[in-house]
């Protein structure tokens, strides 16, 4: 296969979720401009949205679905419904996350329980359902967004972390039992990225200045880090990577 063939998307589906700003608006552009087209998901995501003009500007179909990924049942319904329209779905891209910061001792059930369901709970059942699918044509690709909070603890974020935590352990099971099977499933590992989640800690001068020495790149990243490496999981060059967690950090892991 020639090099550009590895990487070429072309006629493939993908869905996005926490497509509508961040890094999943970036992966999801990086798959348009790849050759897929792209299913879309977020909490508020709209039809005309920033996203989805950018695809379509690129000449890709993009297809919007609201859905609340905290609400099982609606989590249920709206699969069904990406299911009927779209009966084959190539890639799947569970991006979407929330974090809730407070310290451990004071951190409530309600931030925990809305933390782990909306990213473990629905990325999981998201994976297990559009995974199964992919099972039976023994081709697809499985992409979790992680984070540096699967290898480290983090401060305050408690929730935040033990879910990412878990994604990481959940790419190695589904990987362990779906490589066979024609399914590649990996994750992508954020570093300190500039995005709304890390507003707070770019705003505060002290902390940003702590991170930034220890970033031999030298900076925050960017959500269009993230391009490269989503599309080389979504492609044909990455058929003999199972399993692995991408760290795409600047170098903060190597330190």
């Amino acid at each position: 296969m020639k090099l550009n063939q590895l990487f070429d998307l072309t006629g493939k589906t993908a869905l996005v979720t926490g497509c509508s700003r961040g890094i999943g608006e970036a992966m999801a552009i990086g798959l348009a401009e790849a050759g897929a087209n792209i299913v879309g998901v977020s909490g508020t995501l709209k039809p005309g949205s920033d996203a989805e003009q950018k695809i379509k500007k690129i000449g890709r179909e993009f297809t919007p679905y609201a859905i609340d990924l905290s609400n099982r049942k609606e989590l249920y319904a709206s699969i069904e419904k990406i299911k009927s329209a779209h009966p084959v779905i190539d890639i799947l891209i569970n991006n979407a996350g929330i974090i809730k910061r407070d310290p451990a001792a004071v951190h409530t059930d309600e931030e925990w329980d809305s933390v782990l369901n909306v990213n473990l709970d629905a990325a999981f059942i998201l994976a297990r359902e559009f995974g199964k699918e992919m099972i039976k044509r023994k081709s697809g690709k499985i992409i979790f967004t992680c984070s540096l909070l699967s290898f480290q603890g983090g401060i305050n974020v408690p929730g935040y972390a033990a879910s990412k935590g878990a994604v990481a352990s959940l790419v190695k099971a589904l990987a362990n039992e779906w490589a066979s099977k024609g399914v590649n499933v990996n994750g992508i590992a954020p570093g300190y990225i500039a995005t709304k989640n890390t507003e707070a800690l770019r705003e505060d001068e002290d902390r940003s200045k702590s991170i930034l020495d220890r970033i031999p790149a030298g900076r925050w990243g960017v959500p269009e880090d993230f391009i490269g490496p989503a599309v080389f999981l979504s492609s044909a060059a990455s058929d003999y990577v199972d399993g692995e967690i991408l760290t795409v950090d600047g170098g903060w892991m190597g330190r």
